[in-house]
């Protein structure tokens, strides 16, 4: 055998030997993914006005309004697998993911997609991660993220809505309802309300360090700025809500929708 045929034998066992453990490799990391994200899956009957409590630890949640009387919960979990055990208790679904875990710190994040009827009232909680909720029209909306990450409300019609973050955007697109009550906290991040023009409103906003409030169309001469553009006071409408937006290091701003 020639020194150039055995070249090529010697290169062509390489080339196979090379092939073979990417080969191997990625369908190790392959397999490792499929180990490391496990599904849950739960379905509940409920009425028109069930209530959802989450808490979870790290993750995102999002939650849908939808037309059936069931709710649906899918969560998606990183090893190490969290444990996960709801309960149904006179109307309400509970979820604590923070009391399932206790003691356990090498939890992995859990990523939730959850279908409520339009009319559900839902009350959601995390470390870190964020929160959506979007198309219910139950009597609350509660989202609070304990550390990051952002807020968006869409399509809300609640009479009361409550969001706060330390770190992250907040969005809250909806009606205001008369006699409802908004509050909608952070710490650093933008805050933007959409809501109809003729949303009828007390507001006391606060942005203490950026002054940067924007009420955009729903300035008014009965909207007033005070200490110097750290915060406005007044009323939209017959003001029969109330809105309480406040933003330590970031901007609110109020959009028409």
């Amino acid at each position: 055998m020639s020194w150039v045929t055995g070249n090529f034998f010697t290169q062509n066992k390489t080339t196979m030997l090379f092939l073979s453990v990417v080969f191997f490799f990625a369908s190790s990391a392959a397999t490792l993914e499929i180990v490391a994200q496990r599904k849950f899956s739960k379905i509940y009957p409920a009425s028109k006005n069930v209530r959802l409590q989450l808490t979870n630890r790290t993750g995102t949640v999002v939650v849908e309004g939808w037309d059936r009387e069931e709710i649906n919960i899918s969560a998606y979990l990183e090893a190490p697998a969290a444990n996960i055990i709801p309960q149904s208790l006179s109307g309400t679904i509970y979820i604590n993911l923070v009391k399932d875990n206790q003691g356990r710190n090498d939890v992995g994040s859990v990523n939730f997609l959850i279908k409520v009827p339009f009319s559900a009232s839902v009350d959601i909680e995390t470390k870190m991660g964020n929160l959506n909720v979007s198309s219910v029209r139950g009597g609350l909306v509660r989202a609070h993220i304990t550390t990051e990450g952002d807020i968006t409300l869409t399509d809300i019609s609640a009479t009361n809505v409550s969001a706060e973050n330390v770190i992250g955007d907040i969005l809250f697109d909806g009606t205001v309802e008369a006699e409802g009550n908004y509050r909608i906290t952070s710490i650093r991040g933008n805050i933007n309300l959409r809501i109809p023009f003729d949303s009828s409103f007390k507001l006391q906003a606060t942005a203490p360090s950026t002054r940067n409030i924007s009420l955009g169309e729903f300035g008014n001469s009965n909207m007033k700025f005070f200490s110097d553009g750290r915060r406005v006071i007044g009323q939209a409408g017959d003001g029969s809500a109330t809105i309480v937006v406040t933003n330590q290091r970031g901007s609110i701003s109020f959009i028409r929708r």
